[in-house]
């Protein structure tokens, strides 16, 4: 009989060139440096972390934390950085003294656990501009998950790693608000002077993710790289194209477009050579996922190594039921880029042709699809506008309006008119075309009217991709100033009217005033950082 060996043998062959002692730790357990996926999922399953669904993917559970905590996560305030920082509530200040306790209280955590497991990765698939980062967590799962979404090097990269970023991760360690400075046990602080992030008090895995591309909204801008909450693919002519998004929006599902060829699903950086994705890997919201909708991505779910956060099994059969949001609607799949099929080899295109902005408008009056003009780009770039339904909450009837600035406020660090500003210069240089897309409701507001067919949006994001609308007559909005085509192949005309689409004519005008009312008390935030042709290119009110 062979011998076997153990999973980990050959794990000490794969630790860089700088120790665990560069971060001040000195583990007394087992270090693990750099285990592929098959051994993670090993060492998770043997510590308990989680379950093997049926078809291999791992599965987490990361309750009472479903999602990320925005409330949580603090920028330590300091001379070499304070100046640039757009503070406030998405960057709220942390003091030096107290990110040194924490840091002290941290390590001794990580120093005492029996097991810890350390990732080196790269993000930013461009070399020029790519940040290397190494993970530390006592978890093996967690590890997965950031194997999978980061950038991998090759086993033979790893002797020559140097981190120049590093994450503490200790999900299980509540902070003491008292002692440290925190608004809970729950805790995401990032220090751009030592280049480390801390983070614990919370199991969900998305922080791990946000946190580093929270860094690269820092860092990419001032190398003159714009960093964007996007995903990106490109055609078969080598046309590459850009979807912005907040959750919800359909940014993942209309960028996996078997047509095209994915380059990444939602973080990405324009530089002078074009477009990089800055992880490699993708993270997918699951609820209600199905083969029949978007085959790509449930494939996905059906593969070792992929991940699955806060999903339902079967205890029978381990199948995964993606209609329970028992747990939470923010189920989510993390898998490495590769696992779609039409994925782009080095995540990278060239300069994009075409931009869509997606709104998810559950008010119903914004048109499906419109052309912008650079100012409206700009307008509704820092708008960020979407909309959600209303909610279990008592008293809640009609749905609320989310402005998130640059359609990823939570993730900014400069102020949001600097991505605008690099946005608008590139918009300038490369020409590309801007589209605002409606994957919302039609025919009346949320309750009342309909979503939004997932194939009529796709026909008309392909005619404008395809160039199919560049001829096509558009009619003015005259509330929202927005070039609406009148004609999309596959869609109903009727629909590329919203006004039309209602039954009372007049309940949609005044719904579509009341929404051009919040776009117009949103902007008075940006109204004196931008010129007039941008702070007019808004709706009319």
């Amino acid at each position: 009989m062979a011998t076997q060996t153990t999973p980990h043998a050959a794990a000490p062959a794969r630790q860089g060139n700088t120790g665990l002692e560069a971060l001040g730790l000195a583990p007394t357990g087992k270090i693990h440096w750099n285990l592929i996926a098959p051994e993670l999922v090993e060492a998770a399953v043997r510590r308990g972390e989680g379950l093997l669904a049926d078809m291999g993917p791992f599965v987490g559970i990361t309750t009472p934390h479903t999602g990320r905590s925005p409330k949580d996560k603090f920028l330590v305030k300091e001379p070499s950085t304070e100046r640039d920082v757009w503070w406030g509530d998405v960057n709220r200040p942390f003091a030096p003294e107290h990110y040194r306790q924490l840091l002290a209280d941290v390590r001794t955590y990580l120093n005492a656990q029996p097991e810890i497991f350390v990732q080196d990765l790269w993000t930013g698939a461009d070399p020029k501009h790519r940040l290397s980062v190494r993970y530390v967590s006592p978890n093996a799962w967690h590890m997965l998950f950031v194997r999978n979404m980061f950038l991998r090097p090759e086993l033979s990269d790893l002797a020559s790693f140097v981190p120049n970023f590093s994450v503490l991760h200790t999900p299980e360690f509540q902070a003491d608000p008292a002692r440290h400075g925190t608004r809970s046990g729950t805790f995401i602080v990032l220090d751009f002077a030592s280049r480390q992030i801390l983070i614990g008090g919370t199991r969900y895995a998305g922080e791990l993710k946000k946190a580093m591309f929270t860094v690269m909204n820092y860092f990419m801008p001032k190398s003159g790289v714009l960093s964007m909450h996007c995903s990106a693919n490109v055609g078969e002519q080598g046309d590459t194209a850009l979807f912005f998004g907040l959750s919800g929006t359909g940014k993942t599902t209309l960028s996996a477009d078997p047509d095209r060829h994915l380059i990444g699903d939602d973080e990405h950086g324009w530089s002078d050579e074009g477009v990089f994705n800055f992880e490699g890997g993708c993270y997918a919201k699951a609820i209600n996922l199905s083969e029949d909708s978007e085959p790509d991505i449930y494939r996905t779910t059906q593969m070792f190594g992929t991940v699955l956060e806060n999903v339902v099994l079967d205890p029978n059969s381990r199948r995964v039921d993606f209609s329970d949001r028992s747990l939470t609607e923010n189920t989510r799949a993390s898998y490495p880029l590769h696992y779609i099929r039409n994925h782009v080899p080095g995540a990278r295109g060239g300069h994009p042709k075409n931009i869509v902005l997606l709104t998810a408008d559950a008010f119903g009056v914004l048109p499906p699809i419109a052309r912008l003009t650079r100012e409206q780009a700009l307008y509704y770039f820092l708008s960020g506008y979407t909309a959600k339904v209303a909610g279990t909450e008592r008293g809640v009837t009609e749905p609320q309006a989310t402005f998130s600035a640059c359609f990823g406020a939570v993730f900014l660090v400069w102020p949001p008119t600097k991505y605008a500003e690099m946005l608008g210069a590139l918009l300038g240089r490369h020409h590309s075309r801007v589209w605002l897309v409606n994957t919302g409701w039609t025919g009346g507001a949320y309750g009342t009217g309909a979503r939004m067919k997932l194939g009529y949006t796709r026909a008309m994001v392909r005619a404008a991709l395809a160039g199919q609308l560049d001829t096509v007559p558009a009619v003015t909005d005259p509330i929202f100033g927005l070039a609406v085509p009148q004609r999309v192949h596959g869609v109903p005309n009727e629909v590329m009217n919203p006004r039309a689409t209602w039954s009372d004519p007049s309940a949609y005008d005044a719904q579509a005033k009341k929404l051009a009312a919040m776009f117009a008390k949103n902007f008075e935030q940006f109204a004196g950082a931008v010129g007039d042709d941008v702070r007019t290119a808004g709706p009319k009110t």
